[in-house]
């Protein structure tokens, strides 16, 4: 149960609500300085405890284990994309659950796992209200053992996640996730099932950036730390020793970290510095791979229901103990497969409501935003560049526009959350606004100096890699995602891809004089980037002069939609500024024969490792030999 208990608040600008948490649990305000009494939980106290018993103790000598997982669901019960109104095959609960029904025929007490990343996205946040989310209630109808809380369950506030991790039937673990005050885990660092006598545990964990990407709303994650997970997961399996037969580790992680962690590391690392560890299961990264590492299975099933990650781990007896013999790990495709009619019967209000808002008529486009939104090919789909990152688009300047009136700043910045991002002539439904942008982000509007705002320009055009001569194709860093590159609108500026990064933005200007480095700039914002802001020092949380979080209309994909129905009647229209533009290209660039060859599948344009960075090398003159 929660307790509730009485503490001082000082009341944050009548926009805004970041706070600072002190020692005696008093929030301080650095500008009002009125003070109101209000009444907020303490802290939730996650009381599933002790070892959790699957099947019956054997007298056989040897044992088999089995362990099933699935990763970066986002609320995708059925295979189908609400953003599109489309199917999709090899996404969803319904497709991984009949992989789950097959393996669990021949083993019926597998271990169950989710990895996090459940409850955001596909439309998931129409039930938010709801006393159960479906999508914990899909973890309870499948049987799940086991849910690692991913980085987006915090998107909407604890008392949200709180309450559904209290309606989960299994148990949640994290073991990187503590509160400040020393008082505890946010929920157990562990578990341990027992499954036909053996011990199994299970060691959770977390990508520790969560302070970060909710930076606007501090109030989601409260009271709590997230440390360095590899750390934290050293730790607990010290604590651990004696106490178990098999050791699993289940790590909404990405195999080599990113920001700062590249000093602390990934599921990579994490393997080289407990090898004790049998088997571990990723998630985050949205990857699909099944590697050994220092000796250890290492693998992630992908995102939105792809694969299913299986583990099978032998043990026998010896000298009356079980020791581990072989451990076999591999990832199961769901393509192809036929949706669970149980779960898709039980779950039909989810689609229809789904579709029913997918569908909401919110007016007419009167001509195509982008023509070809492939930048080579001139298709719809994306299959070498995506063109919103080669030039200005009228879709971004959309996004910008609204954003700049909504927090009423000079200048706004948004990324592309999806390479075929465009609006098409035609009917407009709330479907396109979750096409054109794909999360529930939040708006701020931020007070920055012009020195900080190059500096977050330069980091944004670190994007690109360094343009050279015999280059027919601009490329992208593989180490730095889409949804970290901004453009701009309000500053007018080129990036010369030649320089190297953080030398790249030139004749950057604003109303038609140069940028002022010693100036203050209104800028606008979504919440994600305020973290990171806030993180390089390129603002305080004083800064911030707005934020939409308390608005009724707090998303910017709501805030776009009530733009074209109030303050266009519903007729929107392509506007696009050509602000900002690629320089420091030479002849070589768009050669015809290179590109003709492209075109033809001659040339093959590079993609990252993982699959999720396309373009990651410039093709050039030379590959036409």
């Amino acid at each position: 149960m929660k307790i509730l208990r009485k503490i001082a608040l000082f009341t944050i600008l009548s926009s805004l609500a970041i706070t600072s948490v002190m020692a005696q649990g008093v929030r301080e305000d650095y500008k009002s300085g009125t003070v109101t009494t209000v009444s907020i939980p303490k802290a939730f106290n996650y009381d599933k405890i002790g070892d959790v018993v699957k099947g019956k103790a054997t007298s056989a000598n040897e044992v088999t284990i089995n362990i099933a997982a699935t990763s970066d669901i986002h609320g995708r019960l059925y295979p189908y994309e609400y953003a599109t109104d489309q199917p999709a095959d090899g996404t969803g609960y319904a497709l991984t659950y009949d992989v789950v029904k097959q393996i669990k025929a021949n083993n019926p007490d597998t271990l169950l796992l989710d990895i996090g990343d459940v409850l955001q996205d596909n439309s998931a946040e129409l039930f938010n209200d709801m006393d159960v989310h479906p999508m914990v209630e899909a973890l309870n109808y499948m049987n799940y053992d086991l849910w690692v809380p991913g980085n987006h369950e915090f998107n909407f506030g604890l008392a949200f996640l709180e309450r559904n991790l209290e309606a989960f039937n299994g148990r949640a673990v994290s073991s990187n996730i503590v509160y400040k005050d020393g008082s505890g885990y946010f929920v157990n660092p562990y578990q341990i099932f027992v499954i036909d006598g053996v011990r199994v545990a299970v060691v959770g964990g977390i990508a520790p950036h969560v302070a970060q990407w909710e930076a606007s709303t501090p109030e989601h994650f409260q009271g709590l730390d997230f440390e360095n997970p590899v750390e934290a997961v050293k730790k607990t399996v010290a604590a651990l020793e004696g106490k178990y037969d098999v050791l699993i580790a289940a790590m909404h992680l990405s195999r080599h970290g990113e920001y700062d962690m590249e000093n602390i590391g990934g599921v990579f690392n994490l393997a080289e510095e407990v090898p004790e560890i049998d088997l571990i299961i990723a998630g985050h990264e949205h990857a699909t791979y099944c590697e050994k590492v220092n000796d250890t299975w290492v693998l992630e099933p992908g995102a939105y229901g792809a694969q299913v990650s299986f583990g099978e781990i032998k043990l026998a007896k010896k000298n009356g103990e079980w020791v581990v013999v072989n451990v076999n790990a591999k990832n199961i495709e769901t393509k192809g497969l036929v949706a669970d009619e149980g779960l898709t019967e039980k779950f039909a209000f989810v689609d229809e409501a789904s579709l029913k808002d997918a569908r909401t008529d919110i007016g007419q486009v009167t001509e195509n935003f982008v023509d070809g939104v492939d930048y080579i090919t001139g298709e719809n789909h994306v299959t070498t560049m995506p063109t919103t990152q080669m030039e200005d688009t009228a879709v971004i300047d959309l996004i910008n526009i609204v954003q700049m009136k909504c927090a009423d700043a000079q200048i706004a910045s948004c990324a592309t959350f999806n390479s075929d991002q465009a609006l098409f002539k035609g009917p407009l439904q709330k479907k396109d606004m979750a096409f054109i942008y794909k999360y529930s982000n939040t708006l701020n509007g931020v007070y920055m100096s012009g020195t900080n705002l190059k500096a977050y320009m330069e980091w944004s055009a670190s994007f690109y890699n360094t343009y050279k001569d015999g280059d027919v194709t601009v490329s992208f860093n593989p180490e730095k995602r889409s949804y970290n590159y901004d453009m701009f609108s309000g500053i007018n500026y080129k990036i010369d891809i030649s320089k190297e990064a953080g030398t790249r933005i030139v004749d950057a200007t604003i109303d038609g004089q140069p940028l002022n480095l010693t100036a203050t700039y209104k800028v606008a914002v979504n919440n994600y980037r305020l973290g990171t802001l806030l993180t390089n020092g390129w603002a305080n949380p004083e800064d911030v002069y707005y934020t939409s979080a308390n608005d009724i209309d707090a998303t910017i994909r709501t805030k776009i939609m009530e733009y074209v129905m109030n303050d266009l009647g519903g007729k929107l229209a392509p506007i696009c500024d050509y602000n900002w533009s690629l320089t420091g290209l030479t002849d070589s660039f768009n050669n015809p024969k290179v590109i003709a060859a492209i075109k033809a599948g001659k040339i093959e344009i590079p993609t990252s490792s993982d699959g999720r960075t396309m373009n990651v090398k410039s093709v050039t003159l030379n590959d036409l030999k």
